[in-house]
């Protein structure tokens, strides 16, 4: 998913000898990618336990991936600074003492019964899960081949996704294992097990999170403890890194294929993030079977563990045969044909239909990250920034289905996110070959 964010600090070279045995190093960091892709997973579970909670409409409850996803607009820049003053490793460790805090604060969140204080959190939460990824991700791109680091990413991205497809099930267990109750039915009850439920509800997010801001400690002891190879001097930054064109473009803005591609993953985090953030409320409309919140959160972590299939099977075989901008475009026009098919049909086929959109997810990010920087020479550090910015589709688009459900009902409103498939299939096909010679800017 959306997890995994571009490299938004230019990755220096290895001291390490090209003969190193990055294992140990890749083990490391692929345990950061499954714990944020886990803790982002939450959300879609946390989403309808606060909109029954806090009686939310659909826009309302769109807020918790906005919240959440404002973070990557916010934070990246400031993040990318972290790391330059105290380095990779320790940015690592900030990171996660961050994410640990925000995690904490869902706490008295849940002890106020408080939307505003979960969104505070949800903040707090993503803000350290953006330094994470902008600390993480430069490792992943000098432990290995320069030609091989899209693949090498997508491979990370699908542990990413294992933890994604674990989250929801998680979520089930704990969160969502009480029914919760609407204002009209805890008015019906007397105060005394009215109380009583309340603090059921608090306890149902406190403990989970409490365990979670441990782990994240527990990690950041690790990750202080371990001997990550130290990386310095000049930048590697893969192809995309090479002297080309620069006396012709004065900055990353200049690249019509990279403002193309920050478009791309503005829209794909956004349908993406949407699609998981709405499907638990989807599965319980009466025309899907009309599923519990429990039950919907396990078919929910099937969405994601086809993404983790995807990126298995394109990191290890579809991107390594085909061209990546045509296997993209052929992979949105197959979304757009899935959300199509849910939209027209009832039941197992409209349930099984959508799930499938996170197969074919599967390969977007990273694809769509590596076109956008090709032949960026000395500005790809710069437009790996506006890549990570753009993650804050996840923001915007969630919200604005919400806003369409609220007037058409949910199963039109995935035409939202239809429409940014749309953009990505286009994008593969005719948006991403480099200007030849873009104007200066």
């Amino acid at each position: 998913m959306a997890g995994s964010a571009p490299v938004a600090v230019s990755p220096p070279a290895s001291a390490v000898g090209k003969n190193a045995n990055y294992l140990a190093p890749l083990s490391v960091l692929t345990s950061l990618f499954f714990m944020w892709g886990f803790l982002t997973s939450l959300n879609d579970v946390l989403s309808p336990h606060l909109q029954a909670l806090f009686d939310l409409n659909y826009f309302q409850a769109g807020l918790i991936q906005t919240a959440f996803f404002l973070a990557y607009f916010v934070v990246s820049t400031p993040s990318g600074r972290v790391v330059e003053k105290f380095g990779y490793k320790n940015g690592i460790i900030i990171g996660l003492i961050v994410a640990g805090i925000g995690c904490l604060i869902f706490y008295p969140a849940a002890g106020l019964r408080s939307f505003n204080v979960f969104l505070v959190a949800l903040f707090v939460l993503a803000s350290g899960i953006t330094l994470l990824q902008v600390a993480a991700n430069p490792f992943v791109a000098v432990l290995g081949k320069p030609e091989t680091a899209s693949a090498r990413l997508t491979l990370t991205q699908a542990f990413n996704s294992l933890a994604t497809y674990l989250g929801p099930k998680f979520g089930a267990a704990f969160i969502l294992a009480t029914v919760v109750k609407s204002a009209t039915e805890i008015k019906q009850m007397t105060p005394q097990a009215a109380e009583a439920y309340r603090v059921t509800e608090a306890s149902s997010v406190q403990n989970p999170y409490l365990g979670l801001a441990a782990t994240l400690g527990v990690l950041a002891v690790a990750i202080a403890m371990s001997k990550l190879p130290r990386i310095q001097g000049a930048n590697v930054e893969g192809a995309a890194a090479q002297e080309t064109d620069d006396a012709t473009h004065a900055s990353a803005w200049s690249y019509r294929h990279l403002v193309l591609g920050a478009a791309a993953i503005f829209l794909y985090v956004g349908g993406e993030v949407t699609i998981g953030n709405f499907l638990v409320r989807y599965f319980k409309q009466p025309e899907l079977g009309g599923l519990p919140e429990t039950v919907g959160a396990n078919y929910l972590a099937n969405y994601w563990g086809c993404a983790m299939v995807g990126r298995f099977l394109g990191s290890l075989l579809t991107l390594r045969l085909f061209k990546p901008r045509k296997v993209l475009a052929a992979h949105a026009f197959l979304v757009v044909a899935l959300i199509l098919t849910t939209m027209a049909s009832t039941g197992k086929v409209a349930m099984w239909s959508i799930i499938l959109v996170g197969l074919f997810n599967s390969i977007m990010f990273p694809t769509i990250f590596t076109l956008a920087i090709d032949g960026l020479g000395k500005h790809t550090r710069q437009g790996s920034e506006i890549l990570c910015m753009a993650i804050v589709g996840g923001a915007i688009i969630s919200p604005l289905q919400g806003l369409v459900a609220d007037r058409i009902g949910i199963h039109y409103s995935f035409v939202v996110p239809a429409i940014c498939y749309l953009y990505i299939a286009w994008y593969g096909l005719r948006g991403h070959p480099p200007a030849v010679k873009a104007p200066a800017v």
